[in-house]
């Protein structure tokens, strides 16, 4: 028994496990790559992403104006704080999360009332007379329906089952 051009399927060796290789591609689904990682910023310069960078470059260049239209000593005073200030957004993380997610949510915190009251309309006072007052019954009674007898049910199903042919003597309503 000749075995050229056929591959050995996975599983129990035996001569039924050997099948062409072109069956077994039609067999087989196709397989595809999936992406992973997709969390991971993409990395232009060595380590730094493009948003670090860009960080970097705003801070670069407002240094630079400053640099241009202060003295030294005043460029110094604004420039490291800057130059700190920018270096942690572009390169801070916290939790995991940019710097700059986790300061946005800290602005949000601190916006919202840190005591949250239940606005109430009423005093207890009113609400006790509220509760003494019975409600208006409602204006229209409820009305029960009839239930639907096995009669009826088997009159329904050769109805169906007839494709309409059948026509009960009765009619629907009530």
């Amino acid at each position: 028994m000749r075995l050229y051009g056929r591959k050995f399927l996975a599983g129990k060796v035996g001569p039924r496990n050997f099948l062409p290789y072109s069956l077994i591609s039609e067999l087989m689904p196709d397989q595809f790559v999936v992406p992973q990682f997709i969390d991971a910023e993409d990395k232009i310069f060595g380590p730094i992403t493009a948003r670090q960078f860009i960080i970097l470059m705003v801070v670069f260049l407002v240094e630079f104006i400053l640099f241009r239209l202060l003295p030294f000593v005043q460029f110094l005073l604004l420039g490291i704080p800057l130059f700190a200030v920018g270096g942690t957004v572009a390169f801070l993380r916290i939790n995991g999360a940019p710097f700059h997610y986790f300061f946005l949510n800290l602005i949000q915190t601190l916006k919202k009332p840190r005591l949250r009251v239940w606005s109430r309309e009423y005093t207890d006072r009113e609400l006790k007379e509220l509760m003494k007052t019975s409600l208006p019954s409602p204006s229209t009674p409820y009305i029960r329906k009839t239930f639907a007898g096995t009669s009826r049910l088997q009159e329904l199903t050769l109805v169906v089952n007839t494709g309409g042919v059948y026509k009960p003597e009765e009619s629907y309503g009530p």
